[in-house]
């Protein structure tokens, strides 16, 4: 989806290869972050299916962008 999806989506869900589309991080630093709770949460949606919010992800790029204030 890139940067530009998520900008025009107000809501809605991406996977895990999405968010790291997004970010330049690791699946292993990304499941750190969230097991830390520095990184947004994710939601179960199934026993193999997690997701994160896109107003949460795009919160988080924010967030970071800002220096973390």
């Amino acid at each position: 989806p890139g940067w530009a999806f998520i900008r025009q989506r107000v809501a809605g869900f991406l996977r895990l290869a999405q968010v790291l589309e997004l970010l330049p991080v690791s699946s292993t630093t990304w499941w750190d972050g969230v097991k830390e709770k520095r990184f947004p949460q994710p939601i179960k949606l199934g026993p193999r299916t997690t997701v994160w919010r896109v107003e949460d992800i795009r919160a988080f790029i924010h967030h970071i962008g800002m220096g973390g204030k």
